[in-house]
């Protein structure tokens, strides 16, 4: 039995539903997780569904989850590998604005989505934003890089924090908060992120990151505790009220994603950017509703490009 979808990320969902369809193109959805994804969203009318991967095996999955696929286009592979080449190759070519991960691991997907030859990479260095619902917290909080980048340089976390902004616009949020947290608040050189987290503002600051406030280092207890914040005499627009947790790390922001999802009961959505298309990057253990909002993110980034884009003629 899934969740009951949470009221912030209903919210993304409803204005995605506003915005106009779009094509995704579903790497691999052998599981019935993926296929209920995939129904979901076309019955809400916001996403045409293409289904890539080894026709058996999808439609084994269909049947598994005791749904309808005969609506759906299926582009047959042989297996995993080429299911990812061929639904990247699709989004490289307009065939599709958004790409989807279905059964497959993520670096099989991601191998695909990086190549410098056939993939979608840009100037911008891919990461993974988790957008996460907790009831105790009073609005969205996005969590990066918890599933890309493992232990990223100071340039990498420049464009780490670049895409979560872009991502905070995307969703509602004219002027993002975002705290670059650590293990503690002040700077010294025996903890590199402290370092880069004050790199980081100065590079705010010089215009090297653009459409936030960034504050850091911040113990996490000061990015979101207004309480915490004051008592550590920590001032600022930051402090106490992030809309964005920036991690030093791959294996604390996951940790620090999968403690709010699995002990505080919140509900969680997925998304990859930096590339040429936003990517869904979904778990086998996410919800229906939380594969749902993952579509979501995606158009509304889709929507946020098409917007920014510049008029000619």
């Amino acid at each position: 039995m899934t969740k009951a979808p949470p009221a912030r990320l209903d919210d993304l969902v409803a204005k995605a539903r506003q915005l106009p369809k779009l094509t995704a193109a579903i790497c691999h959805p052998c599981d019935p997780a993926s296929i209920e994804g995939a129904c979901e969203v076309a019955r809400l009318g916001f996403i045409d569904p293409v289904l890539v991967g080894p026709e058996a095996k999808i439609r084994a999955a269909a049947q598994a989850a005791k749904a309808d696929i005969s609506g759906f286009r299926i582009v047959t592979t042989p297996h995993s590998h080429a299911a990812a080449a061929q639904a990247v190759a699709m989004v490289r070519e307009g065939q599709a604005q958004v790409l989807v991960k279905g059964s497959l691991h993520t670096d099989e997907l991601m191998s695909a989505v990086v190549d410098a030859a056939t993939g979608l990479r840009t100037e911008r260095r891919v990461s993974h934003v988790f957008v996460i619902d907790l009831a105790s917290y009073p609005r969205l909080l996005l969590i990066t890089d918890a599933a890309v980048n493992i232990a990223p340089t100071l340039e990498e976390k420049r464009d780490i924090v670049q895409n979560a902004i872009d991502l905070a616009q995307a969703i509602g949020v004219a002027r993002p908060r975002v705290a670059i947290v650590c293990a503690v608040e002040t700077v010294t050189s025996k903890l590199r992120s402290t370092l880069d987290a004050a790199a980081l503002c100065k590079m705010a600051d010089r215009g090297q990151i653009t459409g936030g406030d960034l504050e850091g280092p911040l113990a996490f207890d000061n990015a979101v505790s207004l309480e915490a914040a004051k008592d550590k005499h920590i001032g600022g627009d930051v402090a106490g009220q992030a809309d964005v947790i920036v991690v030093p790390d791959l294996e604390s922001g996951n940790m620090l994603a999968k403690q709010l999802t699995f002990l505080g009961s919140a509900e969680s959505a997925g998304i990859v950017l930096g590339a040429r298309a936003p990517i869904a990057l979904t778990s086998r253990a996410d919800s229906v509703e939380a594969r749902v909002a993952s579509y979501a993110l995606a158009a509304l980034l889709v929507d946020k490009r098409q917007r920014e884009k510049p008029v000619t003629g």
